[in-house]
């Protein structure tokens, strides 16, 4: 199917582009069916901005957000009986490895 260039009209700008046959043939061979409705220069400053993503709150990206201290637990590590530091609230019927003492454990349970 030979493709020809397209006259196509910014829905930022409001200014009119060309859609050439090239950039139509990339679409083509990437499976994107829809032309652009931006011009390239919009594209560029939308994409400098950051796409204009949704935020993550809505569970997609859209630029780094710092993340908020994980709150940890104090438990006894059940091998050497230090303290060890835990993301999660130790439970009595479950034991609890420190950092150095939960390595060894993890990997002779594997076999």
């Amino acid at each position: 199917m030979s493709m020809t260039d397209q006259t196509l009209y910014c829905r930022d700008c409001n200014q009119e582009f060309t859609f050439t046959a090239g950039e139509q043939e990339f679409f083509a061979s990437r499976g994107l069916t829809n032309a652009p409705t931006r011009c390239p220069s919009c594209r560029a400053a939308r994409k400098q901005a950051g796409g204009g993503r949704r935020n993550s709150s809505s569970g997609f990206g859209g630029g780094y957000r710092e993340r908020e201290p994980r709150q940890m637990y104090t438990a006894t590590c059940a091998s050497c009986g230090n303290e060890a530091q835990v993301p999660f609230q130790p439970r009595e019927d479950r034991p609890v490895y420190c950092k150095d003492c939960y390595q060894p454990q993890e990997r002779s349970s594997r076999w």
